[in-house]
């Protein structure tokens, strides 16, 4: 039995009722159990919540953003440092996303061609380009173990020539990021993925998934996605595209994170989640709980001294009610922020922990219909 490399993928069994399966995704930093939700640390660090209390989630791997890190604190920091890894002391997995997306978002502040894309950064409005060269440089510097293709991100909603413009803009962006990443050793610790494209034009999604399959990557995933389309047109993307790809090797919903969406994709046979949803819903008082979602402000809560979450085990639930909850965000305590982003992420790690024994036991959707009754029962 040959040993798994970086970016690899086991299936390990798929329901009898559906897409969803149980995998691994190996890293030199250790293994990944799928379904996977993935916190969001753009900057370098999840927002609001130290790494300690990230790690006591049971989260496998987090995020970090190219474009963030790139801009601060510069690749030469995280050179120093040793990596991205040792700058913020998490010796665990971490994958990066290109700044595809981040270019999207500035909008105004970009322009894109052939070559790459020239934007004005956020902090200081000064001027920088990302090619697919340089994201691979960038990504490779920063050290994480799984780094994405540079791509444009389509906004919603697009005219389909756009769209169909972009994606081909995209899979020659793809094919530039492989050629520049193979050209060292980088993929003896790191891994690849490409992303599909096309917005919600199921014909140009096909496209996408076979051509970036032609180019040929260690995982495929997902991108322009949760960017303001429908459910349903998002489901459709899905059924149309996820067939498609290989079935040894991962698959990546980017940025993708509400429950209800994890069942559905994970039902259609996606591997990987990451959201920034978790941290900024609790940032501003909202918490996922398994009965639907908890506007803790809101003065029904002032006087309600039971947990958070009956069904959960993260601090802000063991140690504290919501009427404390409600106190804390009315005197705008800072603990406020992180006690609901903390639970926030730790109901995604623990749904994703749920969906996994549903696989292993493979009853997969009377667990989805359990978990859907409980949590829309307030609605």
């Amino acid at each position: 039995m040959s040993i798994p490399e970086v970016g690899d993928y086991t299936l390990l069994k798929k329901s009898s009722e559906c897409g969803a399966r149980l995998g691994k995704v190996y890293t030199s930093r250790g293994v990944i159990d799928t379904p996977v939700f993935m916190p969001v640390g753009t900057q370098g660090s999840v927002k609001s919540v130290t790494n300690d209390y990230v790690k006591s989630t049971g989260a496998q791997i987090i995020l970090a953003n190219a474009y963030h890190i790139y801009l601060r604190p510069g690749i030469e920091i995280i050179k120093k440092a040793g990596g991205i890894q040792k700058f913020i002391s998490w010796n665990a997995p971490m994958l990066t996303d290109s700044g595809g997306f981040q270019v999207f978002s500035l909008a105004t502040m970009r322009k894109i061609n052939e070559e790459g894309a020239e934007f004005r950064s956020h902090i200081d409005g000064s001027k920088h380009f990302f090619s697919p060269e340089k994201s691979m440089q960038v990504q490779k510097a920063i050290g994480a173990d799984i780094i994405m293709c540079f791509d444009e991100c389509t906004p919603y909603p697009c005219p389909y020539e756009y769209a169909k413009n972009s994606m081909e803009l995209s899979l020659r962006w793809a094919a530039r990021c492989k050629d520049e990443f193979y050209a060292d050793d980088a993929h003896r610790t790191q891994a690849l993925f490409g992303i599909i494209q096309g917005s919600v034009y199921d014909d140009l999604r096909r496209q996408s998934a076979q051509k970036m399959m032609d180019i040929g990557f260690k995982g495929y995933a997902l991108g322009g996605l949760s960017v303001g389309e429908t459910k349903e047109e998002m489901i459709s993307v899905l059924d149309s595209t996820v067939p498609l790809l290989p079935e040894n090797q991962a698959r990546y919903l980017m940025g993708v994170g509400m429950p209800e969406d994890i069942w559905n994709a994970v039902e259609r046979g996606i591997d990987m989640f990451d959201c920034v949803l978790p941290t900024r819903n609790g940032r501003n008082g909202q918490a996922f709980t398994s009965y639907g979602k908890v506007n803790i402000k809101n003065a029904e809560y002032k006087e309600d001294f039971t947990p958070l979450d009956p069904d959960c085990s993260c601090l802000a639930c063991k140690d504290y009610t919501k009427a404390y909850l409600n106190h804390l965000f009315k005197a705008q305590e800072i603990v406020a922020l992180e006690l609901l982003s903390l639970h926030n992420i730790h109901f995604m790690v623990d749904l994703a922990n749920k969906i996994r024994k549903s696989l292993e036991t493979d009853t997969f959707l009377s667990a989805k219909k359990a978990f859907f009754d409980k949590y829309f029962s307030k609605g």
